[in-house]
């Protein structure tokens, strides 16, 4: 596996070409989520899942792409950009767009920590079960997404989880069901896309979106990012496997 991510990693920096693209992806999904939180006053939770379901939709088309190495070149550059915001930028919007005024005095914390779980989240995904990875990067991507804006407006159920550095943190079932019906549309996208039969599908969905959601309700707070990824990178291998050989 550290071979794998070895020549994962010389091969990324062959495609430097590709840096200014993903540079202008990230200024992009920078901007449009510091733009909705300053002019259109959206709330943090909306705005910083904006920025998140933008990246992770970019990875995923990424992936398809160029593989592994071109993912770690984006991410490279994403994490760059977002380390350069939290030391120079706090007055900037996008700094604002991603820090939750209810993870104050940490939220600096609360924007790098997850930011580091996304790369590792993928990394392991993709080198664990390759290609799958991309079910993970959806349903993190849009399904958690999702889940914070429809807990934080219609979130009635609500239920505290663990938090790093005992920040209070909580969720809600509605925000959970957010997680599964969104992921079951994304898996639904991608299992058709790619040629999968149309119950092979369902089940595929069904069970990805619900891995989903179950690991969103019990994850850490800041870590939901890793924990996903993974475990739904590997339901969708599992389900794949299953289908191919039946």
């Amino acid at each position: 596996m550290l071979t794998s991510l070895y020549r994962a990693i010389i091969q990324a920096f062959h495609l430097w070409r590709l840096i200014p693209v993903f540079l202008l992806i990230t200024v992009f999904s920078a901007a449009v989520s510091g733009w909705l939180n300053t002019h259109l006053e959206w709330p943090v939770g909306y705005t910083r899942k904006v920025f998140h379901l933008l990246i992770f939709t970019s990875a995923a088309i990424i992936q398809t792409r160029v593989r592994l190495p071109g993912v770690i070149l984006f991410g490279i550059v994403v994490t760059l950009c977002i380390i350069g915001t939290c030391i120079f930028g706090r007055q900037w919007p996008f700094y604002r767009s991603l820090a939750r005024p209810k993870d104050a005095p940490h939220q600096t914390f609360f924007i790098l920590i997850p930011m580091a779980a996304t790369a590792l989240g993928g990394l392991v995904s993709n080198l664990l079960f390759g290609m799958t990875a991309v079910y993970g990067y959806l349903v993190t991507g849009w399904g958690d997404a999702v889940a914070e804006p429809v807990g934080t407006r219609w979130g009635r159920h609500v239920y505290r989880v663990p938090s790093l550095l005992n920040v209070r943190a909580g969720r809600s079932l509605e925000g959970s069901a957010a997680v599964f019906l969104t992921g079951f549309a994304a898996c639904n996208a991608i299992g058709l896309l790619t040629g999968l039969t149309v119950p092979h599908t369902l089940a595929l969905a069904v069970v990805c979106g619900l891995t989903g959601s179950v690991t969103e309700a019990v994850s850490t707070h800041g870590l939901d990012n890793l924990t996903i990824q993974i475990t739904v990178s590997a339901a969708a291998h599992i389900m794949i496997g299953q289908g191919s050989g039946s």
